[in-house]
């Protein structure tokens, strides 16, 4: 049987955010100022945990993971959008395509699950405090970064090339849009339900404190981190499972909020306003200028 008409597609052309030069200029240098934010808050977060006892606590254990995750999903995509927002001709390999995408769902659903193990582990901390040590043991937080790491490999593979047929395949489609649903349901709408859960618990936990201070601020720890949380799941749920031709034109700008704000704002967020850390990084400062004063080649 002869074959019909074929087309072998082996790159594509991405559209821009907009054709006036000073627009781009300007998209450049605020993406590349954000990316710089991201390495910089996002690094110093991971080297302060690792070279800081006084950190080495599930609760950093898994900052330090977050801060990981958001290094290779911001840098999965920056590189290549700061290059094309001055580029004439934007292109973009069928391999690299497929590549950029399978990392970023990868990473960005093992950050779902990730945050929603967060809230857990605050939650135990805060309502059950004298049991932390017993249900967040260091085995417990091998076994869920294991179990994170290759489920999600495995299942996001599988979503990627699907998110990738559905753009330029013709014909019923309708099987791969459930598939869409289906997986999106589990991936991005079952972990922001159970952190909404846990830190309901923890406001119950917390309107129990006397101190009028003390509640108020941690009030205000919790409201930023949801703040945060959601405006990543959020974004994410409208870009995956909102397959409607209503939200073509605005994917590029949704994608900028969880590819490029949530990964610069979460090392601020979560840990650089914590006195645990501010205080590990002057004893590291001050370590440093210790060993600067007696090593005769840190002068010269």
């Amino acid at each position: 049987m002869e074959l019909g008409n074929q087309t072998m597609i082996t790159e594509f052309m991405p559209i821009g955010f907009s054709n006036n030069l000073r627009i781009c200029i300007f998209l450049f240098i605020l993406f590349f100022l954000i990316y710089i934010l991201t390495i910089l808050g996002n690094g110093f977060l991971v080297c302060t945990v690792i070279v800081s006892p006084q950190l080495h606590t599930p609760m950093y254990y898994f900052l330090c993971n977050l801060s990981f995750l958001d290094l290779c999903f911001s840098s999965c995509t920056v590189p290549k959008l700061l290059i094309d927002v001055l580029s004439k001709k934007m292109r973009i390999s069928m391999t690299m395509c497929i590549t950029q995408m399978n990392i970023g769902l990868i990473v960005g659903g093992i950050e779902c699950m990730l945050l929603a193990v967060m809230a857990y582990d605050r939650y135990i901390a805060i309502c059950s405090p004298l049991r932390y040590t017993i249900i967040m043991s260091w085995r417990v937080c091998r076994y869920i970064t294991v179990s994170m790491w290759m489920g999600k490999n495995k299942l996001n593979n599988f979503f990627g090339k699907i998110l990738l047929l559905l753009e330029v395949a013709c014909g019923d489609l309708s099987f791969y849009k459930i598939s869409i649903v289906f997986v999106g349901f589990f991936t991005l709408l079952s972990p922001p339900v159970f952190i909404t859960g846990s830190y309901i618990c923890i406001i119950i936990s917390m309107l129990k404190i006397c101190f009028s201070q003390s509640r108020a601020k941690a009030f205000s720890t919790c409201a930023s981190h949801l703040t945060v949380m959601f405006l990543f799941f959020g974004t994410s749920m409208i870009m995956y499972m909102g397959q409607t031709r209503s939200f073509l034109s605005y994917q590029k700008y949704i994608a900028l909020v969880y590819q490029v704000v949530t990964p610069v704002l979460n090392p601020f967020i979560y840990s650089l306003r914590n006195n645990d850390v501010k205080e590990a990084f002057r004893k590291n400062l001050a370590r440093c200028s210790v060993l600067q004063h007696f090593c005769p080649y840190c002068s010269l």
